[in-house]
């Protein structure tokens, strides 16, 4: 079921990313950012509002599991940088190497208080086919920046740690609440740098859009808290690399819809990454019938 989640997000993403590419076609980077956390916000609340059992949402601690609307915000800021200087297909198979390594490491040390997901010898083929995947999906604009290529590899690393850290926040107040808490915390950070990077006579001009476009910050507050309730339940790595392939293809799918041409890059390589994900299930499967409970 989690597994199936999993791919689910992806779709979710996918859907998302189309909806504020829409919206940002209108408007800014920044602004519609900032108009996505408003509609986050507003969405969220009204879901938390109907909630029965209600937890405060302030009082809980480290500190640091405050920290996941800031880092979805850095994920933003490392991809727009890292795309004025590679291709959208290099962004995507470096982010997901970063997602990757980053849940390797996250399995194997139960680091920030996850689960232990030790690295099976099992599994090593079904990683190997992830790598190949990703490594297909490159193309020589990697060589334009060195900069670029560590920004998006960056930006994979902070996706899975804000959506950790909100799972960690989300244990102590709800999965629900930690997805108003994720929006709460971006929603100033995005304004701020929309005060200081938008021309100030553009700030509140608007701009045709269709309705639809405004819904972003719904599907987000559906990722966030799909994401709280998935993390505690698949490996980190796992869960990487389902979501992407879900988001992939889904993604594909659209493109195919509204005619836009897609990388046949991503498209082998969610082949090959498919192929990783199908062996390496084979090979949990085995495993769990070999070694007794």
């Amino acid at each position: 079921m989690y597994q199936l989640l999993s791919l689910i997000i992806g779709v979710v993403i996918a859907t998302m990313i189309s909806v504020n590419g829409t919206l940002s076609a209108s408007y800014d980077a920044f602004r519609s950012a900032v108009i996505i956390h408003i509609v986050g916000v507003i969405f969220a609340t009204f879901l938390y509002c109907m909630k029965k059992e209600k937890k405060p949402l302030w009082k809980q601690g480290p500190l640091w599991i405050y920290l996941g609307g800031a880092l979805g915000f850095l994920t933003t800021v490392f991809n727009n940088f890292a795309f004025e200087y590679i291709s959208m297909t290099s962004i995507i198979a470096l982010g997901l190497f970063g997602q990757m390594i980053t849940s390797a490491l996250i399995d194997s040390f139960g680091l920030f208080g996850m689960e232990k997901y030790p690295f099976r010898k099992s599994s090593l083929l079904g990683f190997l086919f992830a790598l190949v995947g990703v490594c297909s999906m490159l193309d020589f604009s990697i060589t334009a920046s060195i900069y670029a290529v560590i920004l998006s590899i960056g930006g994979g690393v902070t996706v899975v740690l804000a959506r950790t850290v909100n799972s960690r926040l989300s244990e102590k107040i709800g999965a629900l609440s930690g997805s108003l808490v994720n929006h709460l915390v971006g929603l100033p950070i995005t304004i701020i740098f929309a005060f200081f990077c938008v021309p100030k006579a553009n700030l509140f001009e608007v701009s045709p859009t269709p309705f639809w476009a405004y819904l972003g910050g719904t599907l987000g507050v559906t990722t966030v808290l799909l994401f709280n309730i998935v993390v505690p339940k698949v490996s980190a790595l796992n869960l990487s690399i389902l979501s992407f392939t879900g988001q992939l293809f889904t993604g594909i799918f659209i493109d195919f819809l509204l005619g836009n041409d897609f990388s046949d890059a991503s498209f082998i390589g969610g082949i090959i990454i498919s192929v990783g994900i199908l062996l390496n299930f084979i090979m949990d499967a085995v495993h769990s019938k070999t070694v007794p409970n």
